[in-house]
């Protein structure tokens, strides 16, 4: 990542938090001030399902080319994955406290991303269970393929197929976003800034998992 890019995601990231807490939003039912979470809400649950789309990639990569950088690569990007899974989780808990009054309801977009936390928990137990590095890429990648089909399903599919508690006035069932030019434009420079910044994290991630695998060969020879 060149310097002019980390400028960019910095600045980009900067101005989405100052316009985010100073422009005005249309007043949506009873969340008011508070759906500015979005902001930060719908990021984090777009980049677990980059992430994990990636993680998948390189999991198909590693399986045709039987090169380990792919195994680093989809795994780093799985685990940032997780990351932003949790922390989609979390503000979402936040924004069903303000609009439904608790912070879990077991609503089917709740449900679905612990359903997604738990299948990729057990990536990673599965790569901890297997101690022989080429073992474990080859077993970890078809999983990782395979987790990724549900994926689709659970975030994109299933919430839509069952009555949800989910509110509909910013993103509605029509799948149209609803809100006003100012907000319209905070919002997806919030996407464009957090997707740049997971880059970032990606590429520091994949560096310091290449440093570590070297030392591990070194420290067993």
């Amino acid at each position: 990542m060149n310097k002019i890019y980390k400028i960019s995601v910095l600045v980009i990231i900067s101005l989405v938090i100052f316009f985010a807490f100073y422009i005005d939003i249309p007043k949506i039912g009873i969340l008011g001030d508070k759906a500015r979470i979005i902001f930060l809400h719908v990021p984090t649950a777009w980049l677990s399902v980059l992430a994990f789309l990636l993680s998948m990639i390189y999991s198909v990569q590693y399986l045709r080319k039987r090169d380990i950088i792919f195994d680093i690569k989809a795994v780093s990007a799985a685990e940032i994955g997780f990351l932003f899974s949790i922390l989609a989780t979390v503000t979402g808990s936040v924004w069903a406290k303000f609009s439904w009054g608790s912070f879990w309801n077991w609503d089917p977009r709740e449900t679905s991303i612990f359903i997604l936390l738990l299948i990729y928990g057990a990536y990673f137990s599965l790569r901890s269970a297997v101690d022989v590095p080429e073992q474990k890429a080859k077993l970890s990648s078809v999983y990782s393929i395979i987790a990724f089909v549900t994926v689709p399903f659970f975030v994109f599919i299933m919430p839509r197929i069952i009555e949800s508690l989910h509110p509909d006035p910013i993103i509605n069932v029509e799948g149209k976003i609803n809100m006003d030019g100012k907000m319209t434009s905070v919002f997806f420079s919030s996407l464009l800034g957090f997707t740049m910044l997971f880059f970032w994290i990606l590429n520091i991630k994949i560096r310091l998992e290449k440093i570590n695998f070297k030392r591990n060969q070194r420290s067993e020879i």
